[in-house]
């Protein structure tokens, strides 16, 4: 086993480009990044998971221009895992992340009346990031041939991750259609732009991220990838109570990534479920007085009552899986890991095992007997929760305003 908290190091200050199906811990992560970390997120990929991706994208523009980054770009990621044709969220994600995604919440309550417009509000972005954002695609001048391939697609529907029997499957009016509007290419650009001074964070399925791989071999190399997602020490958070949300959104993504030889730092639950986020924390943040902290406090609160209500493991805090991937981007030191060659489980049954699950490889661990090359995971198992709570309130506090 390998301790961050005495090998590693924080990592050098270089562009951040977040991937995320934005609902209410998704918004904090964003929130830490700007507030920790001023200038260095260069651009967010909005794809679909705890809310539909048009959804996501609207929420990750709205938090944005709360929090005085406007002039971050915004891509449009992929409406659907690679495994389905179109997208319907699962109806229990509004529990936790509101009709929204939001917590239900409006930004436009929020911010005074005649606010400054994007350019007056994005000082906070620094010169270099400024030219690392101007090494991206223009948001929208970008556009998926794959997206009107499959447009017309519609046979297998995923609702939430999940396959029920869809014989003859009517398509939800919600339901979005497989494809990207070019939140891949952006990730294959910024990889190419930045080699391994980028990091991709993604705390949502990562079918951006694989398809990114897909399309680009060459950037995987180079590529450095913190994941909130996957259960390895305890239960998962699904139906199975094995699987992970962001992982059983789409397990063939993410096995795919695990695999790649990417440089990945799996952030789940072993790691988040030590990090709650308290009543007192809330009140922290609330203290701070302004209109950005008031909304974070708003979404704090909803997550607080909302796991409160469905898991008693829960009632003094609510997990910060987001934020604590996002915190851990920065500095890994805040997590212990173990390295191990990682899969994913790819269906449910005798000989092989639970859809979603994230376990070691049997195969890369033979290989490490012989000491081939194998690619490796970084799997957190143990997090700093006091620190990282220091680091996150601070972060919240500091945001731009």
């Amino acid at each position: 086993m390998r301790n961050r908290t005495t090998d590693g190091g924080v990592m050098p200050a270089g562009p951040i480009l977040m991937d995320t199906d934005t609902g209410v811990d998704d918004a904090l992560a964003l929130a830490l990044l700007l507030g920790a970390a001023p200038g260095r997120l260069i651009g967010v990929v909005a794809t679909y998971g705890n809310v539909a991706q048009s959804q996501a994208e609207r929420n990750t523009r709205d938090v944005l221009r709360l929090l005085g980054a406007d002039a971050v770009p915004v891509y449009a990621g992929s409406r659907a895992p690679s495994w389905a044709d179109c997208f319907v969220p699962d109806a229990a994600c509004a529990h936790f992340h509101g009709f929204n995604g939001l917590g239900g919440l409006d930004v436009d309550d929020y911010l005074p009346a005649g606010a400054p417009v994007a350019a007056q509000r994005a000082a906070h972005l620094s010169a270099a990031m400024k030219h690392a954002a101007q090494a991206l695609p223009d948001p929208a001048l970008v556009h998926s041939a794959d997206a009107t391939a499959r447009a017309t697609r519609t046979t297998v529907i995923s609702y939430g991750g999940y396959l029920p029997a869809q014989d003859a499957p009517t398509i939800p009016a919600t339901a979005e259609p497989a494809g990207d509007g070019g939140g891949v290419d952006a990730i294959i650009a910024a990889a190419r732009r930045w080699g391994g001074d980028l990091t991709l964070v993604t705390t949502g399925p990562l079918t951006d991220a694989a398809e990114a791989i897909r399309r680009a071999p060459e950037i995987a190399r180079n590529l450095r990838i913190v994941a909130m997602g996957g259960a390895f020490l305890q239960q998962g958070n699904c139906y199975d109570l094995t699987s992970e949300t962001n992982i059983i959104q789409d397990p063939e993504a993410a096995d795919f990534v695990v695999r790649s030889g990417a440089d990945v730092t799996l952030v789940g639950l072993d790691a988040t479920h030590r990090c709650l986020c308290t009543p007192a924390m809330r009140d922290a943040v609330r203290s701070a007085g302004t209109a950005q902290t008031d909304f974070l406090a708003d979404i704090m609160s909803v997550m607080i009552e909302a796991n409160a209500s469905v898991d008693p493991q829960f009632a003094l805090g609510a997990p910060l899986h987001d934020p604590l991937a996002a915190a851990v981007a920065l500095d890994p030191t805040l997590v212990r890991t173990i390295d191990l060659p990682m899969k994913v489980q790819l269906a449910t049954g005798d000989g092989h095992g639970v859809r979603g699950r994230t376990v070691g490889d049997p195969m890369g661990l033979a290989r490490l007997v012989a000491e081939d090359d194998v690619a490796r995971v970084h799997v957190a198992v143990d997090a700093d929760s006091g620190r990282f709570a220091e680091n996150f309130l601070a972060a919240l506090i500091n945001v731009p305003r």
